[in-house]
């Protein structure tokens, strides 16, 4: 027992750490965090950081917009399972999540269609490796940007122009609770466990940003003060899986957020 809490001691010191080094770059705005990106061509129009901008665009492409058939059948096969493969996860989550028994009865719901949550694992982190690789700051701050609509590219499917989480001004963005049903259930399964328990607290953040910054979808936006980034993440990074197990419960906004 003791043995347990000392790994779970020095996990919070660890992400302790990582998000106060993480906090003093994700503040920092796209163009002054662009880096070295000779190797993407330029597109007319587009605003924000350039490699940022093609992750979140190459993301979409490779599992919405133009993804291959082994994607779509691996959507067909959940669809069967769970009815809507985004309403349909999302709420059979947050229906578990408040009940005896989770994570293990979460965990059995899915066991059926493990396989083809592999396949959108392995596409996912694909993308994110092929533009980041290991580079978790790096990640991140592609995380924040895409909370706070800073992201402009006119390649986009109007009226979604900003790579942010598709939401109206009536209509909160639930792909956040989504998207983590989905790698909730994958670090279950011991699907790339680590890696989605690593990124789990970058969803969170991005969440929160956007919550916070409320950004158009057809329009370049203005960021939020570098002070409100830092606070967010220094926040939102230090949460273990647990911990955002019970933040995810609120929806559609964090807990005193609306």
């Amino acid at each position: 027992m003791s043995h347990h809490v000392d790994r779970r001691q020095v996990l919070r010191v660890s992400l302790g750490a990582a998000a106060a080094a993480a906090a003093g770059t994700v503040a920092a705005r796209p163009a002054a965090a662009a880096g070295h990106h000779d190797e993407l061509p330029e597109v007319p129009g587009m605003s924000g950081d350039r490699r940022a901008n093609e992750f979140w665009y190459r993301l979409d492409e490779a599992t919405l917009y133009n993804s291959g058939q082994e994607v779509k059948d691996a959507y067909a096969a959940i669809r069967a399972h769970v009815g809507n493969i985004e309403r349909g996860m999302r709420e059979k989550w947050l229906e578990l999540v408040a009940q005896p028994g989770y994570p293990h009865t979460y965990a059995e719901f899915l066991a059926p269609v493990k396989q083809p949550l592999e396949v959108l694992s392995r596409t996912q982190l694909g993308v994110m490796d092929r533009y980041y690789g290991r580079r978790h700051p790096h990640l991140v701050k592609a995380f924040g940007w895409f909370g706070e609509g800073v992201l402009y590219d006119p390649r986009g499917h109007a009226p979604f122009l900003v790579h942010t989480m598709n939401a109206t001004p009536d209509f909160p963005p639930p792909g956040y609770h989504t998207w983590y049903a989905y790698l909730r259930g994958m670090m279950l399964l011991d699907i790339d466990r680590r890696r989605w328990q690593r990124i789990a607290p970058a969803l969170a953040f991005a969440w929160a940003v956007q919550s916070t910054a409320k950004p158009a979808q057809d329009r370049i936006n203005p960021p939020l003060p570098a002070r409100t980034v830092r606070r967010l993440a220094t926040t939102w990074l230090v949460k273990d899986t647990d911990r955002l197990d019970q933040d995810f419960r609120s929806f559609p906004y964090p807990q005193g957020m609306s």
